[in-house]
């Protein structure tokens, strides 16, 4: 168990240290040495564990978006799951869309997201199907959600929140009022309550 949590501690050091340097210079002006350095640690305990320094951002996306989706759910208060679900997920794309890690990425090394949004799925998109096909079954069963495939409407879910966190700040328009970053967070609590209601 000790050996678990030093793990864990070990690689949160790690993982600190490759998204400060990512802040500082970008994915591609990051290398081992750098985060080895920076974490306290010898190249070599890094190459045990990471093959290069693509991967260690991976698993640092991974924690951070992860992160996000914890910190976004608060404890169940009592309202039914439809409500709940929609405030969670508008709130989780406005943290995600501000947080500077991803802001830096896709500012300077944006071609690290491409293979997750056309490629394949990643570790932390895993984890959101997995906690959207758990609320969504639980809207099922309390009326507020309408019956369907919870796996596929996971997915769709998914595919909107991801565009709205990923693509929305291309269609705001600082002249026009009514085309704030607020203004398509209410589009996309409308799309969602939508897409879910019976």
């Amino acid at each position: 168990m000790t050996s678990n949590r030093h793990n864990k501690t070990a690689d949160d050091a790690v993982l600190d240290a490759a998204r400060d340097c990512v802040l500082a210079v970008g994915v591609r002006r990051t290398t081992l040495t750098d985060i080895a350095r920076r974490a306290g640690v010898s190249r070599m305990t890094l190459y045990r564990r990471w093959p290069d320094v693509r991967t260690i951002v991976a698993d640092l996306m991974t924690r951070e978006w992860v992160g996000i989706g914890a910190a976004v759910r608060p404890p169940d208060d009592g309202r039914p799951v439809r409500p709940r679900m929609v405030d969670e997920l508008v709130s989780g794309v406005r943290v995600f869309r501000g947080h500077p890690l991803l802001r830096k990425i896709v500012e300077v090394d944006p071609e690290l997201l491409l293979p997750y949004v056309l490629d394949r799925l990643g570790a932390s998109q895993y984890a959101f199907l997995e906690l959207f096909e758990e609320a969504l079954r639980a809207g099922q069963r309390d009326g507020t959600i309408r019956p369907g495939h919870p796996a596929r409407q996971a997915r769709a879910v998914l595919l909107v929140v991801q565009s709205f966190a990923l693509s929305g700040p291309t269609m705001t328009g600082d002249d026009d009022p009514e085309l704030t970053a607020d203004a398509l967070d209410d589009e996309l609590r409308h799309t969602l309550e939508r897409m879910l209601a019976p």
